[in-house]
Protein backbone atom coordinates (compact mmCIF):
# COMPACT_ATOMS: atom_id res chain seq x y z
CA UNK A 1 0.00 0.00 0.00
CA UNK A 2 2.96 2.47 0.71
CA UNK A 3 4.57 1.94 -2.04
CA UNK A 4 0.87 2.43 -4.38
CA UNK A 5 0.73 5.64 -2.50
CA UNK A 6 4.80 6.97 -3.24
CA UNK A 7 4.02 5.83 -6.94
CA UNK A 8 0.97 8.34 -6.68
CA UNK A 9 2.72 11.09 -5.34
CA UNK A 10 5.53 10.90 -7.89
CA UNK A 11 3.01 10.87 -10.43
CA UNK A 12 1.02 13.78 -9.57
CA UNK A 13 4.29 15.58 -8.94
CA UNK A 14 5.01 14.98 -12.44
CA UNK A 15 1.57 15.93 -13.58
CA UNK A 16 1.98 19.50 -11.95
CA UNK A 17 4.79 19.89 -13.41
CA UNK A 18 3.52 19.30 -17.13
CA UNK A 19 0.57 21.58 -15.98
CA UNK A 20 3.25 24.29 -15.01
CA UNK A 21 5.59 24.02 -18.39
CA UNK A 22 2.27 24.25 -20.04
CA UNK A 23 2.18 27.77 -19.63
CA UNK A 24 5.19 28.97 -20.75
CA UNK A 25 6.97 29.27 -24.42
CA UNK A 26 9.08 26.33 -24.20
CA UNK A 27 9.11 24.37 -27.30
CA UNK A 28 6.43 21.67 -27.34
CA UNK A 29 8.40 18.52 -27.21
CA UNK A 30 9.85 20.22 -23.52
CA UNK A 31 6.72 20.38 -22.45
CA UNK A 32 5.42 16.75 -23.71
CA UNK A 33 8.04 15.03 -22.20
CA UNK A 34 6.18 15.28 -18.10
CA UNK A 35 3.00 14.52 -19.99
CA UNK A 36 4.68 11.24 -21.51
CA UNK A 37 6.64 10.50 -18.35
CA UNK A 38 3.15 10.81 -16.09
CA UNK A 39 1.43 8.50 -18.66
CA UNK A 40 4.33 5.84 -17.95
CA UNK A 41 3.60 6.52 -14.07
CA UNK A 42 -0.33 5.87 -14.07
CA UNK A 43 -0.12 2.70 -16.11
CA UNK A 44 3.02 1.58 -13.93
CA UNK A 45 0.97 2.23 -10.66
CA UNK A 46 -1.92 0.68 -12.47
CA UNK A 47 -0.33 -2.34 -13.27
CA UNK A 48 1.16 -2.71 -9.87
CA UNK A 49 -2.31 -2.07 -8.34
CA UNK A 50 -4.22 -5.08 -10.05
CA UNK A 51 -2.16 -7.09 -7.52
CA UNK A 52 -4.64 -5.02 -4.84
CA UNK A 53 -8.08 -5.17 -4.09
CA UNK A 54 -10.21 -3.06 -6.75
CA UNK A 55 -11.46 -0.41 -4.68
CA UNK A 56 -7.88 1.00 -4.53
CA UNK A 57 -8.05 0.89 -8.55
CA UNK A 58 -10.63 2.42 -9.01
CA UNK A 59 -10.34 5.66 -6.47
CA UNK A 60 -7.04 6.13 -8.28
CA UNK A 61 -8.84 6.14 -11.49
CA UNK A 62 -11.01 9.01 -10.30
CA UNK A 63 -8.08 10.85 -8.62
CA UNK A 64 -6.04 10.89 -12.07
CA UNK A 65 -9.25 11.72 -14.15
CA UNK A 66 -9.88 14.55 -11.72
CA UNK A 67 -6.17 15.84 -11.89
CA UNK A 68 -5.72 14.99 -16.20
CA UNK A 69 -9.11 16.66 -16.31
CA UNK A 70 -8.50 20.09 -14.07
CA UNK A 71 -5.00 20.02 -15.97
CA UNK A 72 -6.70 20.65 -19.24
CA UNK A 73 -9.10 23.41 -18.25
CA UNK A 74 -6.23 25.43 -16.82
CA UNK A 75 -4.48 24.84 -19.94
CA UNK A 76 -7.34 26.08 -22.16
CA UNK A 77 -7.60 29.24 -19.60
CA UNK A 78 -3.82 29.92 -20.38
CA UNK A 79 -3.88 29.33 -23.96
CA UNK A 80 -6.13 30.32 -27.31
CA UNK A 81 -6.82 33.52 -29.19
CA UNK A 82 -8.73 34.98 -26.19
CA UNK A 83 -6.90 35.00 -23.39
CA UNK A 84 -5.83 38.31 -22.74
CA UNK A 85 -2.17 39.26 -23.33
CA UNK A 86 -0.08 40.36 -19.95
CA UNK A 87 2.64 41.48 -19.25
CA UNK A 88 4.81 44.84 -18.69
CA UNK A 89 6.83 47.61 -19.85
CA UNK A 90 9.84 49.91 -19.44
CA UNK A 91 9.50 53.74 -20.44
CA UNK A 92 12.38 56.08 -18.86
CA UNK A 93 12.66 55.03 -15.22
CA UNK A 94 8.94 53.79 -14.94
CA UNK A 95 6.98 50.46 -15.23
CA UNK A 96 3.87 49.79 -16.85
CA UNK A 97 2.03 46.69 -16.89
CA UNK A 98 -0.95 45.58 -18.62
CA UNK A 99 -3.36 42.87 -19.22
CA UNK A 100 -4.77 43.93 -22.87
CA UNK A 101 -8.24 41.96 -23.72
CA UNK A 102 -8.80 39.83 -26.71
CA UNK A 103 -12.73 39.09 -26.28
CA UNK A 104 -15.24 40.86 -25.20
CA UNK A 105 -19.15 39.72 -25.23
CA UNK A 106 -22.25 42.26 -24.52
CA UNK A 107 -23.05 45.27 -25.07
CA UNK A 108 -20.61 48.48 -25.06
CA UNK A 109 -16.82 48.48 -25.58
CA UNK A 110 -14.14 46.70 -24.11
CA UNK A 111 -12.14 49.06 -21.81
CA UNK A 112 -7.94 49.13 -22.60
CA UNK A 113 -6.37 49.47 -19.42
CA UNK A 114 -3.11 50.05 -18.55
CA UNK A 115 -0.96 50.88 -15.16
CA UNK A 116 1.51 53.19 -15.02
CA UNK A 117 3.70 54.38 -11.53
CA UNK A 118 3.97 58.01 -12.94
CA UNK A 119 1.08 60.72 -13.78
CA UNK A 120 3.91 62.38 -16.29
CA UNK A 121 3.41 59.00 -18.37
CA UNK A 122 0.49 59.28 -20.94
CA UNK A 123 -0.72 57.06 -23.72
CA UNK A 124 -2.90 56.68 -27.04
CA UNK A 125 -4.39 53.32 -28.69
CA UNK A 126 -4.17 52.48 -32.18
CA UNK A 127 -7.10 50.79 -33.43
CA UNK A 128 -9.26 49.44 -37.36
CA UNK A 129 -10.92 47.16 -38.28
CA UNK A 130 -9.15 43.64 -38.97
CA UNK A 131 -8.26 43.00 -42.07
CA UNK A 132 -10.15 46.16 -43.33
CA UNK A 133 -8.10 47.97 -46.14
CA UNK A 134 -8.36 51.60 -43.70
CA UNK A 135 -5.71 53.41 -41.82
CA UNK A 136 -5.39 53.58 -38.00
CA UNK A 137 -7.44 55.37 -35.57
CA UNK A 138 -5.54 57.22 -32.66
CA UNK A 139 -7.29 57.71 -29.79
CA UNK A 140 -6.13 59.29 -26.25
CA UNK A 141 -6.42 57.65 -23.07
CA UNK A 142 -7.83 59.28 -20.28
CA UNK A 143 -5.30 59.36 -16.66
CA UNK A 144 -7.72 57.73 -14.00
CA UNK A 145 -5.61 57.52 -10.95
CA UNK A 146 -3.05 55.07 -11.53
CA UNK A 147 -4.18 53.94 -14.72
CA UNK A 148 -4.82 55.09 -18.15
CA UNK A 149 -8.08 53.61 -19.68
CA UNK A 150 -9.31 54.27 -23.43
CA UNK A 151 -13.09 52.13 -24.62
CA UNK A 152 -12.94 50.91 -27.86
CA UNK A 153 -15.86 50.92 -30.02
CA UNK A 154 -18.17 48.68 -30.14
CA UNK A 155 -18.34 46.26 -32.72
CA UNK A 156 -21.22 43.46 -34.47
CA UNK A 157 -21.15 39.65 -33.05
CA UNK A 158 -18.04 38.23 -34.99
CA UNK A 159 -16.17 41.87 -35.62
CA UNK A 160 -13.10 42.36 -34.92
CA UNK A 161 -10.31 45.19 -34.26
CA UNK A 162 -6.76 45.17 -34.41
CA UNK A 163 -5.19 47.67 -32.35
CA UNK A 164 -2.00 48.32 -30.21
CA UNK A 165 -1.39 50.70 -27.57
CA UNK A 166 1.59 53.39 -27.39
CA UNK A 167 2.75 54.91 -24.09
CA UNK A 168 4.79 58.21 -24.09
CA UNK A 169 6.70 59.69 -21.58
CA UNK A 170 8.27 63.05 -22.86
CA UNK A 171 10.39 62.27 -25.86
CA UNK A 172 10.31 58.62 -25.58
CA UNK A 173 7.05 55.68 -26.18
CA UNK A 174 7.04 52.36 -26.17
CA UNK A 175 4.45 50.73 -27.80
CA UNK A 176 2.03 47.56 -26.29
CA UNK A 177 2.45 44.57 -26.77
CA UNK A 178 5.45 45.06 -28.65
CA UNK A 179 5.64 44.77 -33.05
CA UNK A 180 2.26 43.11 -32.97
CA UNK A 181 -0.59 44.23 -33.29
CA UNK A 182 -3.93 42.54 -30.61
CA UNK A 183 -6.89 41.06 -32.25
CA UNK A 184 -9.75 41.40 -29.75
CA UNK A 185 -13.05 39.66 -31.32
CA UNK A 186 -16.63 40.58 -30.42
CA UNK A 187 -19.52 38.36 -29.22
CA UNK A 188 -23.18 38.96 -28.31
CA UNK A 189 -24.14 38.32 -24.69
CA UNK A 190 -24.42 34.78 -23.57
CA UNK A 191 -26.83 33.98 -20.57
CA UNK A 192 -25.56 32.73 -17.82
CA UNK A 193 -28.71 29.91 -17.51
CA UNK A 194 -26.87 28.78 -20.72
CA UNK A 195 -23.23 29.43 -20.32
CA UNK A 196 -23.30 28.01 -17.23
CA UNK A 197 -24.64 24.39 -17.92
CA UNK A 198 -22.59 24.66 -20.98
CA UNK A 199 -19.31 24.60 -18.76
CA UNK A 200 -20.19 22.46 -16.63
CA UNK A 201 -21.62 19.86 -18.64
CA UNK A 202 -18.27 19.97 -20.95
CA UNK A 203 -16.05 19.76 -18.12
CA UNK A 204 -17.70 16.79 -16.72
CA UNK A 205 -18.05 15.43 -20.10
CA UNK A 206 -14.46 15.74 -20.13
CA UNK A 207 -13.51 14.07 -16.90
CA UNK A 208 -16.04 11.27 -17.77
CA UNK A 209 -14.13 10.63 -20.79
CA UNK A 210 -10.52 10.16 -19.03
CA UNK A 211 -12.31 8.03 -16.11
CA UNK A 212 -13.87 5.74 -18.67
CA UNK A 213 -10.71 5.86 -21.14
CA UNK A 214 -8.43 5.06 -17.79
CA UNK A 215 -10.86 2.02 -16.95
CA UNK A 216 -9.44 -0.17 -20.37
CA UNK A 217 -6.67 0.00 -18.14
CA UNK A 218 -7.99 -2.09 -15.13
CA UNK A 219 -8.25 -5.73 -14.54
CA UNK A 220 -12.31 -6.13 -15.12
CA UNK A 221 -12.83 -3.04 -17.86
CA UNK A 222 -16.28 -2.29 -16.77
CA UNK A 223 -16.37 0.38 -19.63
CA UNK A 224 -20.09 -0.05 -21.03
CA UNK A 225 -21.84 2.45 -17.90
CA UNK A 226 -19.12 4.65 -18.47
CA UNK A 227 -19.12 4.89 -21.93
CA UNK A 228 -23.01 5.75 -21.76
CA UNK A 229 -22.98 8.66 -19.18
CA UNK A 230 -20.23 9.94 -21.15
CA UNK A 231 -21.65 9.81 -24.47
CA UNK A 232 -24.66 11.15 -22.70
CA UNK A 233 -22.89 13.95 -21.22
CA UNK A 234 -20.84 15.77 -24.14
CA UNK A 235 -24.03 14.93 -26.35
CA UNK A 236 -25.81 17.20 -24.03
CA UNK A 237 -23.12 19.92 -23.42
CA UNK A 238 -21.67 20.07 -26.91
CA UNK A 239 -24.46 19.49 -29.44
CA UNK A 240 -26.99 20.96 -27.31
CA UNK A 241 -26.10 23.44 -25.03
CA UNK A 242 -23.08 24.35 -27.36
CA UNK A 243 -25.58 25.50 -30.51
CA UNK A 244 -27.78 27.66 -28.10
CA UNK A 245 -24.21 29.52 -26.63
CA UNK A 246 -23.47 30.18 -29.92
CA UNK A 247 -26.47 31.09 -31.21
CA UNK A 248 -26.51 33.83 -28.47
CA UNK A 249 -23.13 34.54 -29.07
CA UNK A 250 -22.51 34.98 -32.62
CA UNK A 251 -26.11 34.57 -33.86
CA UNK A 252 -26.10 31.06 -35.64
CA UNK A 253 -26.69 27.53 -33.99
CA UNK A 254 -24.02 25.85 -35.86
CA UNK A 255 -20.54 26.71 -37.61
CA UNK A 256 -19.16 23.50 -38.20
CA UNK A 257 -19.26 21.22 -40.79
CA UNK A 258 -21.46 21.11 -43.00
CA UNK A 259 -21.84 24.79 -43.27
CA UNK A 260 -18.14 26.14 -42.16
CA UNK A 261 -15.61 25.32 -40.43
CA UNK A 262 -15.81 26.32 -37.30
CA UNK A 263 -13.16 24.56 -35.26
CA UNK A 264 -14.84 24.61 -32.22
CA UNK A 265 -17.94 22.92 -33.45
CA UNK A 266 -16.09 20.78 -35.64
CA UNK A 267 -14.10 19.03 -32.94
CA UNK A 268 -17.05 18.77 -30.90
CA UNK A 269 -18.52 16.87 -33.45
CA UNK A 270 -15.28 14.50 -34.18
CA UNK A 271 -15.59 13.31 -30.56
CA UNK A 272 -19.35 13.12 -30.11
CA UNK A 273 -19.74 10.66 -33.16
CA UNK A 274 -17.06 8.72 -32.00
CA UNK A 275 -17.97 8.24 -28.12
CA UNK A 276 -21.74 7.08 -30.17
CA UNK A 277 -19.25 4.49 -32.16
CA UNK A 278 -18.06 3.06 -28.53
CA UNK A 279 -21.23 3.17 -27.35
CA UNK A 280 -22.62 1.16 -30.49
CA UNK A 281 -19.38 -1.55 -29.66
CA UNK A 282 -20.55 -2.68 -26.78
CA UNK A 283 -23.64 -3.94 -28.76
CA UNK A 284 -20.61 -6.90 -29.74
CA UNK A 285 -19.87 -9.79 -27.74
CA UNK A 286 -16.42 -8.47 -28.54
CA UNK A 287 -14.83 -6.13 -26.37
CA UNK A 288 -14.85 -2.76 -26.49
CA UNK A 289 -11.86 -1.90 -24.76
CA UNK A 290 -9.80 -0.39 -28.00
CA UNK A 291 -12.82 1.62 -29.21
CA UNK A 292 -13.16 3.25 -25.91
CA UNK A 293 -9.49 3.91 -25.52
CA UNK A 294 -9.13 5.49 -28.79
CA UNK A 295 -12.35 7.67 -28.08
CA UNK A 296 -10.65 9.00 -24.69
CA UNK A 297 -7.68 9.82 -26.33
CA UNK A 298 -9.08 11.67 -29.49
CA UNK A 299 -11.25 13.75 -27.09
CA UNK A 300 -8.10 14.28 -24.77
CA UNK A 301 -6.54 16.08 -28.16
CA UNK A 302 -9.71 17.60 -29.42
CA UNK A 303 -9.78 19.20 -25.93
CA UNK A 304 -5.90 20.11 -25.79
CA UNK A 305 -6.53 22.34 -29.03
CA UNK A 306 -7.16 26.11 -27.82
CA UNK A 307 -10.82 27.36 -27.73
CA UNK A 308 -12.21 29.42 -30.71
CA UNK A 309 -9.68 28.90 -32.83
CA UNK A 310 -10.47 29.05 -36.29
CA UNK A 311 -14.25 30.61 -35.39
CA UNK A 312 -16.67 33.50 -36.55
CA UNK A 313 -15.15 36.32 -38.13
CA UNK A 314 -17.00 39.42 -40.00
CA UNK A 315 -16.50 40.08 -43.03
CA UNK A 316 -16.32 43.97 -43.21
CA UNK A 317 -16.07 44.41 -46.76
CA UNK A 318 -18.94 41.44 -47.58
CA UNK A 319 -20.73 42.28 -44.17
CA UNK A 320 -21.09 38.28 -43.75
CA UNK A 321 -20.13 36.19 -41.00
CA UNK A 322 -17.10 33.49 -42.10
CA UNK A 323 -15.68 30.57 -40.17
CA UNK A 324 -11.92 28.73 -40.35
Amino acid sequence: MIRIIIFWIVTIVIIGMAVALSATELPLIIKAIPWVLALIMTFSTVQYQRTSKAIYEKTAFWILAILITASTAVYQRLTGPTHPVDGSAEIASYTVSYSLPRTHGGEGGPDIVVLIDDPSVHGKIHYKRYKADEPFIITDMTLSGDSLICTLPHQPPAGKLEYYVEVIHEDESVFIPGPETIVIRFKGKVPLGALIPHVFLMFFGMLWSNRTGLETASTTCATKSLTLWTTIILFAGGMIMGPVVQKYAFGAFWTGVPWGWDLTDNKTLIFVVIWIAALWRHRSSRSARYFVLAAAIITFVMYMIPHSMMGSELDYTTGEVKTG
